[in-house]
């Protein structure tokens, strides 16, 4: 069947069409997105009137090019910037009035065991112990177990767009505000570690999310162009050399970096921030890049509850 992912996230909506069926990997057929950026269209909090008649035009936009490309089931949910809007009730409402699309409101460890769900079925059980990092616009979510369903999940208010707008202003931003920023997240983190730690020395560790894609890219990996089954790795010492140049750019600098769009890139500095923390804080020297994430594990999880298919 053609099944359709609408992702509402702090960052972009996007609809993600696949062919799949039980037992099956899912084969991407069309991906839709549009930079909403949920996140910076709070008002103390809430999402504006001016950002829900934007995020209303946009899911009708999703819903047509879904009916297009033949999709015969839409999975609809919405992440952190929907999730913790102080007016989270009155956008569901009018989201679910004006379109029809009643959106499935993720918790933190929601996404976090999603995501992981999806990092297992693409590493496969040889990876064993398994330590997966997200850093989404919103928040950070962080996973680690033996089997599909992690052992402990969870997610941590440290988004890369949440802190760009909260705590990075100026283009490039103040060296303090930066220093600022890297001992919160850093105490944040610090604070889980023990979480994890308790159930071992992962075996494999792998970032998900466009901002670790992003990071490895320039730190050298290979093109998106080159395909999913490319090996990418982003080693901390690289990170680490990184980190100071990226602070010391403006936004328009970050986006002539290769593999680095313009859409994304004042909030990549924050993004490293957080990357390099969590490696530090976790021991990490080096981890893969894992091209499934969220919007597959969310599939993934559609087809498990599926009949599987009549043999003869």
């Amino acid at each position: 069947m053609r099944l359709g992912v609408l992702d509402v996230g702090s960052n972009t909506v996007h609809l993600l069409v696949v062919d799949a069926h039980p037992g099956a990997r899912p084969l991407p057929a069309y991906s839709h997105k549009a930079e909403l950026r949920l996140a910076e269209l709070l008002d103390d909090g809430a999402i504006s009137d001016h950002g829900v008649e934007r995020l209303v035009a946009t899911v009708l936009e999703a819903l047509q090019v879904a009916e297009d490309k033949g999709v015969e089931d839409v999975l609809p949910f919405a992440t952190s910037a929907v999730r913790e809007a102080t007016n989270s009730e009155d956008v569901l409402r009018r989201v679910a009035a004006e379109t029809g699309v009643e959106l499935r409101v993720l918790s933190g460890q929601d996404e976090a065991r999603l995501t992981f769900l999806a990092a297992r079925r693409w590493l496969g059980w040889s990876s064993g112990r398994l330590l997966v990092l997200d850093i989404g616009g919103g928040s950070l979510e962080i996973a680690y177990g033996l089997d599909e369903e992690p052992d402990v999940a969870v997610s941590l208010p440290l988004g890369a767009g949440r802190l760009t707008n909260r705590d990075l202003p100026g283009d490039p931003p103040d060296t303090e505000a930066v220093r600022a920023l890297r001992r919160r997240v850093r105490a944040e983190i610090a604070r889980v570690v023990s979480e994890f730690t308790r159930y071992g020395t992962p075996d494999h560790v792998v970032g998900t999310s466009k901002t670790f894609k992003q990071l490895a890219r320039i730190a050298g990996a290979a093109r998106s162009a080159e395909g999913l089954y490319v090996q990418r790795e982003l080693t901390r010492k690289n990170l680490e050399e990184w980190v100071p140049r990226l602070a010391g750019m403006a936004a328009a600098e970050r986006a002539a970096l290769p593999g680095v769009s313009e859409g994304r890139s004042r909030q990549l500095l924050a993004g490293a921030l957080v990357a390099e923390a969590a490696m530090d804080l976790f021991g990490v020297e080096t981890l893969g890049i894992c091209p499934w994430a969220l919007r597959e594990g969310v599939i993934l999880r559609r087809l498990d509850h599926l009949p599987a298919p009549a043999t003869e």
